[in-house]
């Protein structure tokens, strides 16, 4: 008959053993190196807020859609730092960058390029438009009309231009950023769902609160003879980027996980208060968008969380809100936060 141990050393051994071994258990090691992408991250935020006062959100959206291999809507009145924020961001990273300031007489020969006739040689010869860069901001986006709008299809989804029966080919990075204005109509054309479904996010810029303004003021008093684009430094490369992008795809998922954002997707086209719900385009880009969140978070894989987070900005510019809830002021934003609150989170 064994002898009950009554020693409390042993039994406290005993349990610390336990404990020491549950934690390990525990502790992973990340099948990524993920720390480089993450000091690229940390740098390019550090630089922005040289200047951008707040806006943290749109911050990090805008880096998950450079990594997520996506374009960006950006939304907001005029004055909330829409067009500095892309153009800043650029800086950060050694790309080519172009602008495009969208206007009603804009035909898309001014966006693509157009074929010249070279006396000379008696041939015709393409020159490249504006869009041929790697980042392109497009302000004011809704101010082009329909056919103008219609020659972004091609180049935002395939990544490439075709021209007279040619095909020509985007650098990597390729993304476009856009901002537009939701208050003022005159003058405006809206995007049709088709053009809105290529965009990765859309992001809604708001105004800073008291303290955020007062630091934004004492910022440019600051400025004195130097410019905003002058004080931020370039941070990586261009090919950088697409190393990132190779990693967040290698990002791993749970099958639950997947299914989880299938059933949100779902649920956006049987819900009641919408009128349109979102493509299976919308499911691909929160699967891409989440991936990006957990890389710069530095874990190799997904957790709800991160497709949580994704999931507002990819689908709020994808679903519709029907007539009757949006004259009681439901918007698409509360209407997913409902969705998302619905469909159970996989344990």
């Amino acid at each position: 008959m064994e002898t009950p141990n009554n020693n409390p050393k042993t039994t406290e051994n005993t349990e610390n053993k336990v404990v020491t071994d549950a934690q390990e258990q525990i502790e992973f090691t990340s099948r990524i190196d993920l720390s480089q992408l993450q000091e690229s991250v940390f740098k390019i935020k550090k630089e922005l807020q040289k200047v951008i006062v707040g806006q943290k959100d749109m911050m990090d959206l805008l880096i998950v859609s450079l990594l997520a291999n996506g374009h960006v809507l950006i939304e907001g009145v005029p004055g909330v730092a829409k067009t500095i924020t892309a153009k800043l961001l650029s800086r950060t990273i050694d790309v080519d960058f172009s602008r495009i300031q969208f206007t009603p007489d804009l035909m898309p020969s001014d966006i693509l390029g157009t074929s010249i006739f070279n006396v000379k040689n008696s041939e015709f010869e393409f020159k490249k438009g504006p869009i041929f860069s790697n980042m392109i901001l497009i302000d004011e986006i809704n101010r082009a009309p329909a056919k103008t709008q219609a020659a972004l299809f091609e180049v935002m989804e395939e990544k490439q231009v075709t021209i007279d029966g040619k095909t020509y080919k985007m650098n990597e990075p390729f993304v476009v950023l856009a901002t537009q204005n939701p208050i003022e109509q005159e003058g405006t054309y809206r995007l049709p769902e088709a053009q809105l479904d290529r965009f990765l996010f859309k992001i809604n810029v708001a105004y800073p609160n008291a303290d955020e303004e007062l630091e934004i003021i004492m910022k440019e008093q600051a400025l004195e003879n130097t410019t905003k684009m002058e004080q931020i430094k370039t941070i990586i490369s261009g090919e950088k980027i697409v190393e990132y992008r190779a990693l967040v795809n290698q990002i791993n998922i749970e099958e639950n996980l997947l299914k989880y954002i299938a059933n949100i997707v779902v649920n956006t086209r049987s819900n009641s208060f919408l009128y349109l719900g979102a493509s299976p385009r919308a499911s691909i880009a929160i699967l891409g968008a989440s991936k990006a969140f957990a890389a710069i978070n530095g874990r190799d894989f997904v957790t709800p969380e991160d497709i949580k987070r994704a999931t507002i900005p990819v689908l709020q510019h994808r679903v519709i809100v029907t007539p009757e809830r949006e004259m009681e002021g439901l918007t698409s934003k509360q209407i997913i936060e409902q969705i998302i609150e619905a469909v159970e989170i996989p344990r």
